[in-house]
């Protein structure tokens, strides 16, 4: 049976400010391409749907058409929950929807109960675990533990009993939303530690032929027998890397796996670049990002002027900015404490000005504005104690009285 392994659409999700729907749906476009190309026989998608409980209704729509067109070309599709769908939501409508060949598996409770395909060589029971919070299911599974192992472990123990019962020979294949150990995260996916410890082992799954497992936005291969699809699209910076695909799964009759990757549509791609603003503006290396969405690091001592909008000029679709400021080991180490010995109170707040704003020393305005506040300080302080409270030009008058709240902040 030819298995078509996807998962993590987070259809409604954006990158920074751009809308990812155009993309999404052509990922969809492709989806369906696919299966009616490569004659595939089920397709299968472990979890997430959608990016949040309550999605847009753009998302909503899409989704709906995708399940109008996997259902026109008549071929099976098992779903499931993930962490970031509503179960509940999802699920509206899922015995309906069976009679047209879509299995939404959103249900804990149905763990064991699979769907059954056959095809020249026999029955397939495909089993669709949902994403199991283990402080919400442990009791109706039966779990000797709060813990995603012990959840997933009792989950999967209803897979072997029922596959046990059924006919000799007969083939499985195990949809999963979960963190499995060895697996290689991103920026992109939800922490599951909330219900305990993330991960589980990937024996778990022992016991069938195939483990498609949702959740991790890699694509990623496990054993031969268990692997991460990945998510169609990048959903972060921290997935640059990651080539973009689906698995192609073909099961033989003996439930022997051959496993090919189908390579998703890139809708633009994705570079990190890092070095001053003035390297990155003028470096020719950077030419082939210039079509890219872009995230730069800057690594000047001292904050540029307008930077985003300078990079926009080489970069266009520059989508998010960060700053690394590279100083000298010594400087970056030295004890800030240290330096406040013997200043004033003046000297202390411009230094300090400059300490946070990576070398840029405050300027003429902000250093009358900061002796101004000094001054009113001292003032309030006078009128409440009856006492006046110098600075003595050593720090010392710090800590007399209101200087004292001015240079502790600064600490």
């Amino acid at each position: 049976m030819r298995v078509l392994h996807t998962s993590d659409w987070h259809l409604g999700r954006g990158l920074h400010r751009v809308s990812l729907l155009d993309a999404q749906r052509a990922f969809l476009d492709h989806l369906v391409a696919t299966v009616e190309a490569r004659e595939v026989e089920a397709v299968v998608v472990a979890g997430d749907i959608y990016d949040r409980a309550v999605p847009p209704l753009a998302a909503v729509e899409l989704f709906d058409t995708a399940l109008h067109r996997l259902a026109a070309l008549g071929v099976p599709t098992v779903m499931t929950s993930g962490n970031h769908d509503s179960a509940r939501r999802l699920g509206v409508g899922s015995g309906l929807m069976e009679g047209a060949g879509i299995h939404l598996r959103t249900d804990p409770a149905s763990c064991g109960t699979p769907v059954l395909l056959s095809d020249a060589h026999g029955d397939v029971a495909f089993y669709g675990l949902p994403y199991l919070e283990p402080s919400l299911v442990r009791e109706e599974l039966g779990a000797e533990t709060r813990s995603h192992t012990a959840v997933l472990g009792a989950a999967m123990d209803r897979v072997r009993a029922d596959l046990a019962g059924r006919a000799p020979g007969t083939r499985s294949v195990v949809l999963a939303h979960a963190f499995v150990t060895g697996g290689e995260v991103s920026d992109s996916e939800r922490d599951l530690t909330v219900g305990g410890v993330a991960s589980v082992p990937a024996s778990v799954f022992d016991g069938v032929d195939y483990a498609a497992l949702g959740h991790l936005h890699g694509c990623q291969t496990l054993t031969e027998r268990v692997r991460y699809s990945g998510s169609p699209l990048a959903y972060s910076f921290s997935e640059s890397g990651h080539r973009k695909s689906m698995w192609l799964v073909d099961l033989d009759a003996a439930g022997s796996v051959a496993a090919e990757r189908i390579d998703c549509p890139v809708p633009r791609p994705l570079a990190r670049i890092r070095g001053t603003l003035e390297e990155l503006l003028a470096d020719p290396a950077h030419a082939r990002h210039e079509d890219s969405w872009v995230e730069a690091t800057l690594t000047d001592a001292a904050r540029p002027y307008e930077p985003m909008a300078r990079l926009e000029t080489r970069f266009p679709h520059i989508l998010a900015l960060a700053f690394q400021p590279e100083r000298e080991e010594e400087d970056a180490h030295a004890s800030y404490a240290r330096k406040l010995r013997g200043r004033s109170d003046q000297q202390i707040a411009e230094d300090f000005v400059g300490h946070v704003r990576a070398g840029r020393d405050a300027d003429t305005d902000e250093r009358d504005m900061l002796s101004a506040a000094l001054d009113a300080v001292r003032a309030d302080e006078a009128a409440e104690t009856g006492h006046a409270v110098p600075d003595t030009g050593t720090g010392a008058g710090a800590s007399a009285g209101a200087g004292h709240t001015v240079t502790e902040g600064a600490r």
